[in-house]
């Protein structure tokens, strides 16, 4: 069977490192390949077919570097040069030292700054490394026939250089000394790279926070066989589904673990983003590197390593980063093809200055040198990458997980939300509303026979009375009412049946089953006292053929609700609320909430058929949790599902809220637009920045130092407008 391979690669800088990456992969017959150069991953499906050795062996053929083997997961072997210019800071640095004298020729008259040969000395020193590893890269680019932006940046430093040397070979440097000018071009080509880094380690920051593991001590607890409970020390990565742990106030959970006694307050913000504590108790889960506030538990693994909360999150995000927005798609054909038509344009450049121009040859190559290093197709292949991780950064820091980067892009359009009932606007614990009896039954005596009708059903109204009605110690009733059953049975879809040892039967139905059993009474005037029968009332309890009371039930609307939909009207979206459940109910609850529009009775297949429908007018989103909304969340433009969802609404939804509720769902339309609106920034700037810098670089209104310098400042420029997004108002 085959596994998924994942290795740290490094030296991936753009887009087009990543293409060329890609290619190489699926060249070798590698399926499922997710190339990732802003985290430097790359995935693949093991096969039997090629060696590890050989793909490994293909990608560092490409100027790449694998830094952990899929076998061992060990760091590679790292050279001295790397210890020492291993980032692009250190390559900064150490260029910039020999950089700076070059520079000073220009305001000093030192002799020795003038000299030639010392000028080519230092710039010589820079252009060894500039080939080392921006050459290496440009030369393993179009190997692979995927040029990318060191390519120009190389071209453009060895035409200075070239040029230098050549004037210092034949003896007239004055005319041909532009040393400072290949050293430039490559120390701020290297600043610009490290800008670049740190601006993408700043889009991962959010996401990052989250992989921060560490090893917690778990406190784990054995008995031995005379019942003494005793505890050691063990790592949390020692733990297995099902071992026992004490955890104390002010420990971190080792991992997720289902509490089996005590309460506690857990801090949950590494996962939720909130800093108020949430209370736990048994048979709710605690979530691995949550804290523990106050309280001690005592709980069972449930979960450890892959499998846990945390890093079943991570491989959403990450899986959404990888995927390509619709956007990004126009963006990597265009630089596919962006170097090519560079080197042209220069190339043209330079013929129309040295022919039409009146700079004669030196003025017309230095211009086409500036073209060279002023285009910058790393700022498209970077624009879509880095809205996305900071978008996904900010939704992960509030428990907002999109499971795929097109939910993100798709939120632009939505007009219409959709809300199934039970379990989404409602917590789906249901409460007695109100009951009524006939005069000659007391309170309590009502009270009794429906407790011990129900006590023999499981179903949600029936646990509902049993907490309700169960009588208090020392509570009296009548002999007469404190009715005993000799036979229960539960009617299948309609309610309870029972009779006394006297054989008088009792009935504990839904309004349907009741009108059924009264039928025979129509009209006929038995029984002064019947009760007539409201569908909005949901139990009915019936002596024999006559109704002697009822029972009417409410679903408890969560708390957020009311605020989250009045956010989403006034930010102009249409609400709807559909479910299975009566009418009544639905629009009880619609009324509370003010939605929009109601669809009650709604089958599962009548649900997805209703979104069809209301898509047809607009874009729509669908928020559900249960298994029968599974089809309308698969149906909706964007299907969203609450952590308390079934696995498969889970499994349906593109985007999961995992706090319990709604809360956030108004955030998480939001940044999807503000996103999408960022990732249109981004692009807009790249177009727009290579577009204009190309013809002014041609003129002659940018030196080849100053359009380096251009060059390293627009991804910096793209990177502050990602960024941004992660303070900037969005609701």
């Amino acid at each position: 069977m085959d596994n998924q391979i994942e290795w740290k690669v490094r030296g991936m800088t753009c887009t087009n490192c990543a293409m060329s990456v890609d290619k190489q992969l699926k060249s070798l017959g590698l399926k499922d390949v997710e190339v990732d150069f802003m985290q430097g991953l790359v995935r693949f499906q093991d096969t039997d077919k090629i060696s590890l050795d050989k793909i490994q062996d293909g990608i560092q053929g490409l100027g790449f570097k694998v830094e952990k083997t899929a076998d061992q997961n060990n760091p590679a072997e790292t050279t001295l040069a790397e210890k020492l210019l291993g980032t692009p800071f250190k390559r900064f640095i150490f260029c910039l030292i020999f950089t700076v004298p070059l520079w000073l020729h220009m305001v000093l008259h030192l002799g020795i700054l003038h000299n030639p040969i010392f000028q080519w000395a230092l710039s010589t020193v820079v252009l060894i490394i500039g080939l080392a590893y921006l050459g290496r890269s440009a030369w393993h680019s179009l190997k692979s026939k995927v040029a990318n932006m060191n390519v120009l940046v190389i071209l453009g430093a060895l035409a200075a250089y070239g040029y230098s040397l050549y004037g210092t070979l034949t003896g007239r440097p004055e005319n041909f000394m532009f040393y400072e000018t290949s050293a430039t071009i490559l120390t701020l080509v290297f600043m610009g790279n490290y800008l670049e880094s740190r601006t993408v380690a700043k889009t991962q920051a959010s996401i990052k926070s989250l992989m921060l593991q560490q090893t917690i001590m778990a406190t784990m607890l054995t008995y031995g066989a005379d019942g003494t409970e005793m505890t050691f020390q063990v790592p949390s990565e020692d733990l297995k589904v099902g071992d026992l742990v004490l955890i104390k106030s002010g420990e971190l959970v080792p991992t997720d673990a289902k509490i089996l006694s005590g309460q506690v307050e857990v801090d949950e913000s590494i996962l939720t983003g909130e800093s108020l504590p949430v209370h736990k108790s048994k048979a709710d889960i605690l979530i691995g590197n949550s804290q523990i506030v106050s309280g001690n538990v005592r709980a069972y693994i449930n979960a450890t390593g892959k499998d846990t909360v945390l890093q079943h999150m991570l491989r959403l995000v990450e899986k959404a980063q990888q995927q390509k927005a619709p956007m990004q798609l126009l963006a990597d054909k265009i630089s596919a093809v962006f170097v090519p038509a560079v080197l042209i344009l220069a190339l043209v450049g330079f013929l129309l200055n040295y022919f039409i121009g009146a700079g004669g040859f030196t003025e017309a190559l230095m211009r086409s040198i500036a073209m060279l290093v002023i285009a910058c197709p790393c700022a498209m292949g970077l624009a879509t990458p880095a809205g996305i991780a900071v978008g996904l950064g900010r939704a992960t820091k509030k428990g907002i997980l999109f499971k795929n980067a097109h939910a993100l892009e798709n939120f632009r359009y939505i007009k219409n939300i959709v809300f199934d009932k039970t379990g989404t606007l409602t917590t789906g614990k249901l409460q007695i509303d109100g009951f009524q009896h006939i005069e000659t039954i007391t309170d309590e005596g009502f009270k009794q026979i429906l407790y011990n009708l129900e006590k023999y059903s499981s179903h949600p109204l029936a646990t509902t009375i049993l907490q309700a009605f169960k009588a208090r110690p020392g509570t009296a009733v009548s002999s007469e009412q404190d009715i005993r059953f000799s036979k229960v049975e539960e009617i299948k879809g309609e309610g309870m049946r029972g009779v006394t040892k006297e054989g008088v039967t009792y009935y504990a139905v839904s309004a349907r089953k009741a009108r059924t059993l009264t039928a025979t009474n129509a009209g006929t005037g038995t029984d002064a006292t019947a009760m007539t029968i409201d569908p909005a009332r949901h139990l009915y309890l019936l002596r024999e053929t006559t109704i002697i009371g009822w029972v009417s039930f409410k679903d408890e609307i969560r708390p957020e609700a009311a605020q989250t939909i009045q956010t989403l009207k006034a930010a102009g979206y249409s609400t709807y609320l559909v479910s299975g459940d009566s009418n009544a109910n639905c629009q009880a609850v619609a009324g509370t909430l003010g939605l929009d529009h109601v669809y009650s009775e709604q089958s599962p297949e009548q649900k997805q058929k209703t979104i069809r429908d209301i898509k047809q007018q607009a874009p729509v989103v669908m928020i559900g949790d249960g298994i029968n909304d599974s089809p309308a969340l698969a149906e909706a433009t964007v299907g969203v599902s609450l952590s308390s969802a079934t696995q498969i609404a889970m499994q349906t939804a593109d985007v999961l809220l995992i706090r319990e509720g709604i809360t956030h769902l108004p955030l998480a339309l939001g940044l999807g637009k503000h996103t999408y609106t960022t990732i249109r920034q981004n692009l807009i700037w790249a177009f727009t920045y290579n577009v204009l810098a190309l013809p002014v670089a041609g003129l002659g209104l940018l030196s080849p130092s100053f359009a380096a310098l251009a060059m390293g400042l627009s991804d910096v420029v793209l990177g502050f407008n990602s960024i941004r997004l992660s303070w900037k108002k969005v609701i």
